[in-house]
This record gives C-alpha cells, sequence and structure tokens, in this order.
C-alpha cells in the first residue's frame, strides 16, 4: 500500500493563534501514524505564480488514514484554530509503491 502526503501551503495572518495551533497538532498527527516531512524552513518558488507562506508536509501510511486524521474529531480544534489563524490549501495525494 503506497504511502499518502498531506501537503500545505499557508499563509499565516495571527502568529499567535497559530503558535497554539503547531502547539497541539503533532499529537493529532501522531495518533494516525502521520509524521512531518517539513515544517516551514526555507522554500521558493521555482515555476508558476509566486505564492508566500509556510509550507508543510505530512506523511501517512496510507490515503485513508491521511483523509481519517482530517477529518477526525481530534483534529477538529487545532484544525478551526488553524482556519481562523491563516488561509490556504491543504491537498492529500498518494505516494509511488
Amino acid at each position: 500500500m503506497p504511502k499518502a502526503y498531506v501537503v500545505g501551503r499557508v499563509q499565516i495572518n495571527d502568529p499567535e493563534a497559530y503558535e497554539k495551533y503547531r502547539e497541539q497538532v503533532p499529537a493529532t498527527i501522531a495518533q494516525y501514524q502521520g509524521k512531518y516531512i517539513v515544517r516551514g524552513g526555507q522554500h521558493e518558488t521555482l515555476e508558476g505564480p509566486v505564492e508566500a507562506g509556510r509550507m508543510v508536509v505530512l506523511e501517512f501510511p496510507s490515503y485513508e488514514q491521511a483523509k481519517a486524521w482530517h477529518a477526525s474529531a481530534e483534529y477538529e480544534g487545532p484544525k478551526a484554530m488553524r482556519q481562523a489563524a491563516s488561509e490556504g490549501q491543504l491537498v492529500v495525494v498518494e505516494g509511488l509503491e
């Protein structure tokens, strides 16, 4: 079964509230056997429109686990915090076997 990745690009509007989100979310990811591959850090757009913001890549053992994490009761509160403190996009993509 191929792994799955959640890729996010986030523009933070409220850094204090977003920091509270950052403190809470790792435990929810771990509950679904996920882990951070990228969490912020230096990045640049090599092609396409330049978009500012924070990049995040999470790895999960499967597509189903990634979706289960995103829809979980454990992530519901932190997700609402992220949505209130930032704008962005999260995409789940299946990896190669």
